[in-house]
């Protein structure tokens, strides 16, 4: 019998492609193999999510912590890959980073950034991360997005939303949001209760999160009955203090009145 024997240099890297053909269709294992972050059940669902999907989702969940696995996965599994990540502020938009490029450590992969983004990270096969403040005057010009992640969208002005949202028509790119609900209005309010079927939604509840304590929780509902369930049972509610609720006003634009001539 004829053997072939190959340099190890050529064989591991046969065998690399191998693997990343694999890890490009499984973000969840690829965060366990490659980034050493073991997803729950519900991070799972996110990390495999497809085109459109919005998590919402308790305090503590560890959102930034999948979006950071998730855009890792994507930059490093798809060359040349632009994944933008939006946050309300710099700072959020910094924390968010500093998650990404533990990851990419991990990678093997010395993080650096792009030259152009203050907060960005570039990758060997040219694909980037890009965190950004949430500014629609500062972000417009980005396009060819192949994955956009807008973390805590339910404190994400509109403008944010409607100008970044043209960026992935090239490439008809992949769009997240993640966020705990901030009263019923918005666009993470108003994609959850009134998108279409497009949109994967996963509702992750502290109650449901094995790392979250009872007994903390039973702490947390003594401060307010409506914080409570806003921030950790993931409700969206009426603002404290808001003279009309927000169904009255959407019924009283949405309804015809005898009489008027609209």
């Amino acid at each position: 019998m004829w053997r072939i024997s190959l340099p190890g240099s050529i064989l591991a890297s046969r065998v690399g492609v191998h693997r990343e053909d694999e890890w490009a269709g499984d973000a969840a294992a690829f965060a366990r193999e490659k980034l050493g972050f073991e997803p729950d059940a519900m991070q799972v669902r996110a990390l495999l999510g497809g085109r459109r999907g919005i998590v919402n989702c308790t305090r503590q969940w560890g959102k930034s912590t999948v979006m950071a696995a998730k855009a890792a996965h994507r930059a490093y599994t798809e060359a040349g890959s632009l994944v933008l990540v939006l946050s309300p502020s710099a700072r959020q938009s910094g924390e968010f980073l500093r998650k990404a490029e533990d990851f990419v450590r991990k990678l093997g992969i010395r993080p650096r950034g792009d030259g152009d983004n203050a907060l960005s990270i570039l990758f060997p096969n040219g694909s980037r991360i890009v965190g950004l403040p949430g500014s629609e005057r500062t972000l417009r010009g980005f396009s060819n997005v192949s994955l956009m992640l807008i973390d805590e969208a339910g404190r994400a002005p509109d403008e944010l939303y409607r100008a970044m949202r043209p960026s992935l028509a090239v490439r008809d790119g992949d769009l997240w949001l993640m966020s705990t609900p901030n009263g019923r209005r918005g666009f993470f309010w108003e994609e959850w209760a009134q998108g279409g079927p497009e949109w994967e939604r996963i509702c992750v509840p502290a109650t449901e999160c094995s790392r979250i304590s009872a007994r903390f929780l039973e702490e947390e509902k003594a401060k307010g009955e409506q914080w409570y369930r806003q921030e950790y049972l993931c409700e969206f509610l009426e603002q404290e203090g808001a003279l009309f609720p927000r169904e009255m006003i959407d019924r009283a634009f949405a309804e015809d009145f005898p009489g008027l001539d609209l």
